[in-house]
Parts: structure tokens; C-alpha cells; sequence
């Protein structure tokens, strides 16, 4: 089968298109045969050897990409919950990582995937999984968000911030974004009643000027610099969550503020519900750039600007 393979960390010349042996499905998981592969900030960092720095195991050569929507081909021993034929979506990061969805097959256990929507294409039902899971557990599980509460998104326009800002308006909160003037409209579009332009000065002003006791939730997508300010956005009692890098205790306790560092888990319940919401669509998916499996390149040259609006996917078969 063909895949994009991995054999030593690197620039983007370091992925290259090839052959390799397609797996059989073990006990308890099904062969997939991949549609469409999302392309996440986290592979480049994969590719980068930038990962693997904070303690994840891997094993070479690595197959990247963690998101996927695709068929059913086979069932392993014990396998029931899906028949060949089926369409379905997971997020599909093992412990060890090594054979991931940038390829033709993927063998998997069945308990990480589940019925993709029925209503949406594969390629968009592959930009969800790692995306809207993340900001599912940020916004939901770590910080609890609830009706009437306050939202704050730093780095709305990108797949992570596009999911929070819409699962913050199902939620019934009020909610700012943190985007560049251009993406006002869109995070807009997905449910933001205000919007801060981070290139406009310290954004940190303009949420005050909305909250200004700070925001109940906030979730920083960006990391550095902005995680920095985003301690200074979270009201007293509230929550900061971040994606990128570990949350700061002493800052946290200065503030006192509850602060979490979510790396998203496979948890197909709440791909269920999500599922639910694209089929009521409640939750719209923009997929802002497409490649096909050879173009790995050009979408990873992409994904590394950090100023993708949406999400990225590989069309795969």
C-alpha cells in the first residue's frame, strides 16, 4: 500500500511517499481502508522530532497523521461492532507511535473509531476527530464551561479554536475570539460575539474592555507569548486551559485561577456526540485547504504557519 513514511526527523524532504506491507487486522481491531487524513500542528511537530522531547515513545518509521474518515475492509477476531462496508471516523493515536493514517490502510481497534456523519463528505469528516476532540475535552471536561459563562478563544480561526468557539455557543456561553482582523468574520460566522485582533496591540486590553473582571474559560491554541497574557484574561475562580505547552502552577495559584493542559485521548462517545451535532448542523466544518497524498509537502509547509484558517486534510483513496 502506499503511505507517507518517516525514517528520521526532519524537514519536510524527510516524509516520503512509499510502499509498505498492508497490515492485517489484530484481535479486536478492523483494517480501515483510509479516505481522507487530517493534518494537524502536531505532525509537523512529529516530523520534527519536537514531540518525542516531552517523553512520547515512537518507533521508526513512523507513519504519521492521527485523524482519518474511511471504510471498513476487514474485522479481526473478536471485532463486532462494525460491519465491512461501514463509513467511519476516529481519532487514531496509539500508545506508541508508529503506524498512523497519512496511508492507504490502517488496522486499529475498533474501539477508537465510530460512524462518521452521514451528511458530510469524508475529506470534511476527517478535519474533526483530533480537532473537535481537543476542544471538546478543553472546553467541557478540564474546564466544565456552562450556560451564561464567559468564553475566551485564543487563536479562534485555527481547527482547535473554530471547534471551541462553536461548542461554546452550544453551550449557550458568551463568547470573544482571539483572531487576526481577516478571520473576524468568520469566528464571527461560528458563533463569537466579539472579536480581538492580536496584531492590533495587546489583546489583553480589548478583553477587558468586554470582561472586565476576565473571562470564566479561557483556551489559549497559540502557546508562548499569548499563553502568557492569557493568565492575565481569566477572572478569579475561572479556568485556563492550554494545548500547546504545560500550564504554569505558580502563576495559576498567583491568580488564583485553575489552570489544565489537555493532549486530547480517543474517546468515541463524545465523537458521538459530535457526530450528532455536524448531523443537526449545529457544527459546520471548514476544510481550508485540500492535498492529495503526494502533496504532504505543500500541506505540512502549510500547517506549519500557524495561520490556517479551518483545517487541512490529505486525500487519500
Amino acid at each position: 500500500m502506499k503511505a507517507i513514511v518517516l525514517r528520521e526527523f526532519g524537514g519536510i524532504e524527510k516524509l516520503v511517499l512509499g510502499d509498505v506491507p498492508k497490515p492485517e487486522p489484530g484481535e479486536g481491531e478492523v483494517l480501515l481502508r483510509i479516505k481522507a487524513a487530517g493534518v494537524n500542528p502536531v505532525d509537523f511537530k512529529i516530523r520534527k522530532g519536537l514531540l518525542f522531547e516531552r517523553g512520547y515513545p515512537h518507533q521508526f518509521p513512523i507513519i504519521p497523521g492521527w485523524d482519518m474518515a474511511g471504510i471498513v475492509e476487514a474485522r479481526g477476531y473478536g471485532a463486532k461492532r462494525f460491519q465491512a462496508g461501514d463509513h467511519v471516523y476516529g481519532y487514531c493515536r496509539r500508545p506508541v507511535i508508529a503506524r498512523g493514517t497519512y496511508s492507504e490502510f490502517i488496522s486499529i481497534p475498533e474501539s477508537y473509531i465510530t460512524h462518521k456523519p452521514r451528511n458530510v463528505s469524508f475529506e470534511i469528516a476527517a478535519a474533526i476527530p483530533l480537532a473537535a476532540l481537543t476542544a471538546y475535552q478543553s472546553v467541557y471536561v478540564a474546564a466544565g464551561l456552562e450556560k451564561r459563562q464567559s468564553l475566551l478563544v485564543i487563536g479562534a480561526s485555527g481547527g482547535v479554536g473554530s471547534f471551541a468557539v462553536q461548542f461554546g455557543r452550544i453551550a449557550g456561553a458568551k463568547v470573544m475570539a482571539v483572531a487576526s482582523e481577516k478571520n473576524h468574520a468568520y469566528v464571527k460566522s461560528l458563533g463569537a460575539k466579539y472579536a480581538v485582533d492580536y496584531a492590533a496591540g495587546d489583546f489583553r486590553q480589548g478583553v477587558r474592555k468586554i470582561f472586565p473582571n476576565g473571562a470564566d474559560v479561557v483556551l489559549d491554541c497559540a502557546g508562548g507569548d499569548s499563553l502568557l497574557k492569557a493568565y492575565d484574561c481569566v477572572k478569579k475562580g475561572g479556568h485556563l486551559v492550554t494545548i500547546v505547552e504545560k500550564e504554569n502552577e505558580t502563576l495559576a495559584q498567583g491568580r488564583q485561577i485553575y489552570a489544565h493542559y489537555v493532549f486530547v485521548e480517543p474517546d468515541v462517545t463524545q465523537l458521538d456526540q459530535i457526530r450528532k451535532w455536524v448531523e443537526a448542523r449545529k457544527l459546520t466544518v471548514k476544510v481550508f485547504f485540500s492535498f492529495s497524498l503526494p502533496e504532504v509537502h505543500r500541506a505540512h509547509l502549510q500547517i506549519e504557519t500557524g495561520h490556517t484558517q479551518g483545517k487541512i486534510v490529505l486525500r487519500i483513496s
